[in-house]
């Protein structure tokens, strides 16, 4: 049997002075999971808000598949009744 599964991420990004944040929200279901992710710029650097935004969204990123692992673990957990650990 073949099944068919559709989860939306999307990314929020705010900046302020020279702190860009995102947040990856996972929405799967009833439930979601929210991961977070900030970038500042070096007073030194000259504004370029592309790559901040690309470096908050891929921690926040990052953050959220770390905590999909830790659900997936305590799902596993909850069945076996044994410690998981799962990495990327």
């Amino acid at each position: 049997m073949t099944t068919v599964d559709s989860w939306l991420v999307e990314i929020v990004i705010r900046e302020r002075d020279r702190e860009t944040h995102a947040e990856a929200r996972l929405t799967k279901g009833v439930g979601g999971l929210t991961g977070q992710g900030t970038a500042r710029r070096n007073p030194d650097d000259r504004e370029a808000t592309q790559i901040g935004e690309e470096i908050a969204a891929a921690r926040a990123l990052s953050d959220l598949a770390h905590r999909l692992l830790d659900a997936a673990a305590g799902d596993i957990e909850a069945i076996t009744h044994q410690a998981a650990r799962l990495q990327l």
